[in-house]
This record gives structure tokens, C-alpha cells and sequence, in this order.
């Protein structure tokens, strides 16, 4: 990476560990985009995004023991600069419209667009 180059860090909000895995290695094939952190729950979520503060979160909406709605709801009126792109298995027009209305920049299925999440992250420049 040069140095006139920026790092999109990106946070991964998601309860299976297989598919966390599988983002972690699709994120990794780009260049200037780091993982800061993982969740899998909202409360888990919400400290690792104020703790980090990435640039993106790829949101699931079912966590363990709670929801991404939570996780949007939370973070959104402190950050709204944080891009988030929900990646689901609960793509229906009414989910997608719930979430997009929250907060969600991008909403994505898994089974069907799961590779999209690369052309959805947000290159971002960093001011001096």
C-alpha cells in the first residue's frame, strides 16, 4: 500500500462463524480495506464499532441474542458517517425497506449477492 493510499476499515457484524470467515477472506482479496473487529451480538457490536469506528460495518440482521436493527438503531445517531451494508438471508422487499430506512446504505442477500459486499465498500480518503 502506498502512503498516498487510505484504508477503508471495515467491521463485521454477523452470528455464524463460517460466514464471518468467509467475509474476512473476500475483505481480505481488496486492497486498502482492513478488518478491524467482529461481532456477533448487538451488545458485542455496538462496543466494537465505538471502539474501532471503522468506516463500514457489514451488518447481519440475526444475531445472537438480538437483532441488527439494534445495532443501527444504536450507533447511526452517534456516527451517521459510518457506511453500513446489511448482508442477509432475510431479503425481502419489507426487510429491505426497514433497514434502508434505518440507516443502511446497501442491502444485500446472502445466497444471491454475497460478492457484492466488494463493490459496496466504501473507499475512503483520510485528511491529513
Amino acid at each position: 500500500m502506498n502512503s498516498s493510499t487510505a484504508t477503508t476499515d471495515v467491521f463485521i457484524v454477523e452470528d455464524s462463524p463460517a460466514i464471518r470467515a468467509r467475509l474476512v477472506e473476500l475483505l481480505s482479496r481488496l486492497d486498502d480495506v482492513r478488518v478491524v473487529g467482529e461481532a456477533d451480538t448487538p451488545s458485542g457490536a455496538v462496543q466494537g464499532i465505538f471502539n474501532t469506528q471503522p468506516h463500514c460495518v457489514v451488518l447481519d440482521i440475526q444475531l445472537i441474542g438480538g437483532t441488527g436493527i439494534e445495532v443501527l438503531r444504536a450507533v447511526t445517531p452517534h456516527a451517521p458517517d459510518i457506511d453500513f451494508i446489511v448482508l442477509t438471508n432475510h431479503a425481502t422487499p419489507q426487510y429491505r425497506r426497514f433497514y434502508m430506512d434505518a440507516g443502511a446504505r446497501w442491502f444485500f442477500d446472502k445466497t444471491e449477492e454475497f460478492e457484492r459486499i466488494k463493490d459496496a465498500i466504501p473507499f475512503h480518503r483520510r485528511h491529513p
